[in-house]
């Protein structure tokens, strides 16, 4: 088979697959569509251990009620049951997913909303097979419809992408330093190794903070990224500035909170810059 009849297999075969993606979300009959999706409460939060791995999440003990039965469900994340909470106060609502009938399958999603309708895997196979015409078009008709086919819609999705993303940067600092910060504490540092396949020994260290905001809610939360030295971090105190309607949002470092808002700002710009310059030199090339 040439590379023609590949091309042409490979959206037909990804074609079918959107296809019958599509017939199925149209129809409600993707599994997203029939999972049922209720909030659940926390009702307890515990210590994760210092040193213990973190890949379990921090503990926790969550309560829902299913809507078909109105039985109510006590449960905790000490196995795989979908998302890791990384953050967790008594009290907080969290999402829960389940097959129709079958609450004990719970899964915790951090969005409910996020996949209702199934469409990730058709999306995924109508790109490729976009992506198919498009590598389809730059052989017969020359390499610059490649970059016009891949710089619009890499153009489209930056400006689709950029403004609010810019919203959402400066609302995020606007919220962190609405309220005066308040003391923390590292009360963990998790840590993990992996091995890569060259054989080669990654050990990393993840600190779990505690602190109580001004509405007297103790928040546990993992913090990652944006603590010096997280290997040594055990029982050090910290200063945290968090959202006052959102406490998940929260960083010990005003300052690199604002550098990573502008940073992800700036290459935003960079990749729509790039985007419009491919579709600019497609088009003077052909």
């Amino acid at each position: 088979m040439g590379l023609e009849g590949c091309l042409a297999l490979w959206c037909a075969v990804f074609g079918a697959v959107a296809l019958v993606g599509y017939a199925r979300s149209l129809a409600g009959m993707t599994p997203a569509q029939r999972a049922v999706r209720v909030l659940g409460r926390i009702e307890r939060v515990r210590e994760p251990r210092h040193g213990s791995s973190q890949r379990d999440g921090i503990p926790v003990v969550v309560s829902f009620q299913d809507p078909s039965t109105g039985e109510e469900f006590t449960v905790t994340n000490d196995d795989d049951h979908g998302e890791r909470i990384t953050v967790a106060w008594t009290g907080r609502e969290i999402g829960i997913r389940y097959p129709p009938g079958r609450p004990h399958a719970y899964r915790f999603v951090g969005d409910l909303r996020a996949g209702r309708r199934g469409l990730g895997w058709p999306n995924f196979a109508l790109f490729l097979v976009y992506a198919g015409l498009v590598a389809h078009l730059a052989i017969h008709w020359g390499w610059p419809w490649a970059l016009i086919g891949f710089g619009i819609p890499w153009t489209l999705s930056g400006v689709w992408y950029m403004p609010p993303n810019a919203r959402v940067v400066n609302r995020r600092i606007d919220a962190l330093t609405s309220r005066p910060p308040v003391p923390g504490r590292v009360i963990a540092v998790l840590t993990d190794t992996s091995i890569d396949g060259d054989g080669d020994t990654t050990i990393s260290h993840t600190p779990v903070i505690s602190f109580t905001t001004h509405e007297d809610t103790t928040v546990t939360a993992y913090c990652a990224d944006q603590l010096p030295d997280p290997t040594n971090s055990y029982g050090r105190n910290v200063t945290v500035h968090y959202d006052p309607d959102d406490p998940a949002v929260f960083t010990p470092d005003l300052d690199a909170e604002d550098r990573s808002g502008t940073l992800d700002i700036t290459c935003g710009i960079v990749a729509l810059l790039l985007g419009a310059a491919a579709v600019v030199a497609g088009v003077v090339l052909l």
